[in-house]
């Protein structure tokens, strides 16, 4: 398909529940999160102000990342913010593990 490259980000035995692990491609400013045996890929600054969401914190039962600025909480599977002050949501990515390597969708 014209247009879909799937980036190798990390291998999936390198990454722990609960652990955000941070990476860049071109100009974009990317995360991975491991929640039990779910794997989820994300733009990683936070849509209200410029902040790094692998800073912050993780709530593994509600699959939630929040903001350590500002305390905006973001669905990780949806990108949703789920409290204010972000509005807007994140970017998020489609995910594969093929041979216990992580590979995310760039369009």
């Amino acid at each position: 398909m014209s247009g879909e490259a799937w980036m190798r980000v990390c291998d999936a035995s390198s990454l722990s529940s609960g652990e955000l692990k941070e990476f860049d491609y071109k100009d974009m400013k990317l995360m991975v999160a491991k929640m039990g045996s779910e794997i989820y890929a994300t733009d990683r600054i936070c849509t209200h102000a410029y902040a790094d969401l692998t800073g912050g914190f993780v709530n593994e039962g509600e699959r939630t990342v929040t903001c350590p600025l500002h305390l905006s909480a973001f669905n990780l599977s949806d990108g949703m913010p789920q409290n204010p002050p972000a509005t807007v949501p994140l970017k998020t990515y489609k995910v594969k593990i093929q041979d216990n390597a992580i590979y995310i969708k760039i369009d």
